[in-house]
Formats: C-alpha cells, sequence, structure tokens
C-alpha cells in the first residue's frame, strides 16, 4: 500500500497566477510535491492540495 502525506497551500485574493504557479513549481521540482486538488472559492481565496509518497526503508537482515 502506496502511503502519503499532504501539505495545503493557501493563496489570498490578491496573489496573481504566476505567483500562485511559481510556487507549485518550487514545491514540484525540489520537494517531489504532486498537485492533487484545485479549489477557487467565491471570495477568490485559492487553495491547492500537494501531496508525495512516503518512502519507508525495510530492513534486510
Amino acid at each position: 500500500m502506496i502511503d502519503y502525506e499532504y501539505r495545503v497551500l493557501t493563496f489570498p485574493r490578491g496573489v496573481s497566477r504566476s505567483d500562485i504557479r511559481r510556487a507549485l513549481i518550487d514545491h514540484a521540482e525540489y520537494g517531489q510535491w504532486e498537485l492533487t486538488r484545485s479549489v477557487v472559492y467565491l471570495g477568490g481565496l485559492r487553495r491547492a492540495w500537494l501531496r508525495r509518497k512516503i518512502i519507508r526503508v525495510r530492513r534486510t537482515a
């Protein structure tokens, strides 16, 4: 079974789309996160859910 850890990024109304894109690209490139879900709320608030696999090391001995 694959386990994931999640991170939620919240962007207020005044943040530009290019700044949001840059933040998501940085998380994906350097932290190995992938975008799971993205929502724009009525007031302009944006939320993005990111996930990445939890790698568990098994003993060999």
